[in-house]
């Protein structure tokens, strides 16, 4: 309300303002004639500068924002991974019992173009994750992500987070998968039906998770090859167990 009434202000002062200089051109120059006419004139290209400012500026001003915004989500996207997402994947991936037909096809390499990274995109969506919950030892899993919950629960208070809702969603998932497995108390010799459940679960999560990180490794790709080096060989899909460059 109270920036509502400085703009009034404001609004009125330089329309006295325009009123008192236009009367002082009359009253000096005598030429009442020639300075509605170019009042006029100026009037008539009003609507086309009142077109330029809303519509291109405006345009360009919203394009420079989302472009910011962006990046401040991909630095926020950054430190996840490399805090707790890459691990999480790792340790998912070993109750997908079909990982290595999942590795073959997400073998990424330094120099994928854009077409790699949508055929990527597309396996993921639809490839069909046989998830078995009962098949590792889940408190490991629970364990880690019980060690990164306060970690995880401060993502969801970054506003620019909250605008990204494939992200969001990623976090949701991985969140419930480490809140079903910190409410029982025992995570071992559990019915059947309570396996399926956590499989169903997990599996939501692993796809959420891949999905997100191919996203930020594209990113990483195209602006900071740098970095994209180091994760593509920290590929939590990748046999690789060591940083090092070999020859």
């Amino acid at each position: 309300m109270k920036k509502f009434k400085s703009n009034v202000l404001l609004g009125l002062l330089l329309v006295a303002l325009s009123v008192i200089l236009f009367s002082l051109q009359i009253t000096y120059f005598r030429a009442s004639r020639d300075t509605f006419f170019y009042l006029l004139q100026d009037l008539a290209f009003l609507p086309l500068q009142i077109l330029i400012v809303t519509l291109v500026l405006e345009q360009i001003l919203r394009a420079r924002e989302k472009r910011d915004k962006l990046r401040k989500i991909k630095v926020v996207m950054s430190a996840f991974f490399i805090e707790a997402g890459s691990q999480t994947i790792r340790l998912l991936s070993e109750y997908v019992q079909n990982t290595c037909q999942l590795k073959e096809l997400l073998l990424m390499q330094a120099n994928w173009k854009e077409e790699d990274f949508k055929a990527a995109f597309k396996t993921l969506r639809n490839f069909d994750y046989d998830m078995q919950s009962q098949t590792g030892n889940l408190m490991v899993l629970r364990d880690f992500l019980k060690e990164k919950k306060v970690f995880m629960l401060g993502m969801f208070e970054n506003p620019y987070i909250l605008e990204h809702d494939a992200f969001t969603d990623m976090l949701w998932a991985t969140f419930h998968v480490s809140d079903e497995l910190e409410s029982r108390d025992t995570l071992e010799l559990l019915p059947k039906t309570d396996y399926v459940h956590l499989s169903g679960d997990m599996k939501r999560a692993f796809r959420f998770l891949l999905v997100e990180w191919l996203d930020y490794m594209k990113h990483l790709q195209k602006e900071y090859p740098y970095l994209f080096s180091i994760a593509l060989r920290k590929n939590p899909l990748g046999d690789r167990c060591s940083v090092i460059i070999q020859e």
